[in-house]
């Protein structure tokens, strides 16, 4: 088959391209990626050297674009992880997250049902649901559990899912959704939480945590998420939500505490700062349906995860210290030097 993964030069996107490449060397992926400030050609060191992977740099919401490389192309599954994904970037810039993860995922499924798509899968997150108290530990996010976005960013995905959803009832697209909890992992963009407690620790500079750092993430290791998107695009039914979880809660001092300890280094360099405005308190995933479905379930414990994420990091000084040093600094700067 004909893959195309679009924002696969992202994080999750290049961990994908990775896991397919090897499990399924029969498929030929095609990565479309408009490398902004989280989109890294470094990311794909190994799959741009395979003969079935091919490259293509343009931005999801470019309609003659994206119509011009479907029939190019011909992909028979679309996978979009392509999207603008940080809460604090959302919370400063909500626009750029509307036009991609909203008007970009409409000019995806456009493209989709002119050209015969027979999948159409939506990566989508937990944050869409909102939050859980942090008192009641017996609550979950089932698909089910209605919508309620706390960021634009949030919003933003929330808008999309039932985008992807309509198109599905009303044109008949074959469609699915999977809703994940916080991954982690290699070739993460180092503003989000793990990476950049790793790469400030290595440095000994200060690590921001906001708040008390008692909010709870539902953590989930990049390839067990790969894992489950492969089975729902595959396998998964048509017009379908699926949950993905971890199984993994953490507040986030002790995931900065377990950072600390792997790399040997004081607590004494955690900073808390001023909260965020509408930080979710807690999320957590209940994935019986896609382990009742498909009999997927995580392999990736936290504390094994966290060891493997943190020798990567340790192992790619280059990937990340390419990226600090540029404009991420001013990024950086801009979020946390006033808290």
């Amino acid at each position: 088959m004909n893959i195309l993964v679009t924002g696969g030069a992202g994080f999750i996107g290049a961990n994908f391209c990775e896991y397919e490449l090897k499990r399924h060397p029969e498929d030929r992926l095609i990565c479309l990626d408009a490398l902004t400030y989280a989109g890294n050609l470094a990311s794909l060191e190994g799959p741009l050297k395979a003969e079935n992977f091919t490259f293509i740099r343009g931005d999801i919401a470019d309609r003659a674009m994206v119509d011009a490389l479907f029939e190019a192309e011909k992909p028979d599954i679309v996978v979009n992880f392509a999207a603008e994904t940080h809460v604090d970037r959302s919370v400063t810039d909500p626009e750029v997250f509307l036009r991609t993860n909203v008007m970009g995922t409409q000019a995806l499924m456009d493209a989709c049902r002119k050209h015969g798509v027979k999948r159409f899968h939506q990566v989508g997150t937990d944050e869409v649901y909102g939050d859980l108290p942090l008192d009641r530990p017996d609550l979950f996010f089932t698909e089910e559990t209605p919508l309620h976005a706390s960021s634009p960013y949030s919003a933003s995905k929330a808008s999309a899912d039932l985008l992807v959803l309509a198109y599905a009832r009303t044109f008949g697209l074959p469609v699915s959704v999977s809703r994940c909890s916080n991954n982690y992992g290699p070739y993460q963009f180092p503003e989000k939480l793990i990476p950049l407690m790793i790469t400030r620790a290595l440095s000994d500079q200060s690590l921001p945590v906001y708040g008390k750092g008692e909010n709870v993430r539902d953590w989930l290791y990049v390839e067990d998420h790969c894992a489950a998107i492969d089975l729902v695009m595959r396998l998964g039914r048509e017009g379908e939500v699926y949950n993905i979880g971890g199984h993994n809660e953490k507040t986030n001092i002790d995931v900065v505490k377990t950072i600390l300890a792997e790399l040997d280094k004081p607590e004494s360099l955690i900073a808390f700062v001023t909260d965020r405005p509408g930080h979710d308190r807690r999320y957590a995933i209940d994935p019986a349906k896609i382990h009742r479905e498909l009999g997927w379930l995580p392999q990736t414990d936290f504390a094994d995860g966290i060891r493997r994420t943190v020798r990567w990091y340790l192992e790619h000084r280059k990937w990340w210290g390419d990226i600090l040093a540029g404009e991420y600094q001013d990024y950086y700067r801009r979020m946390y030097d006033r808290r």
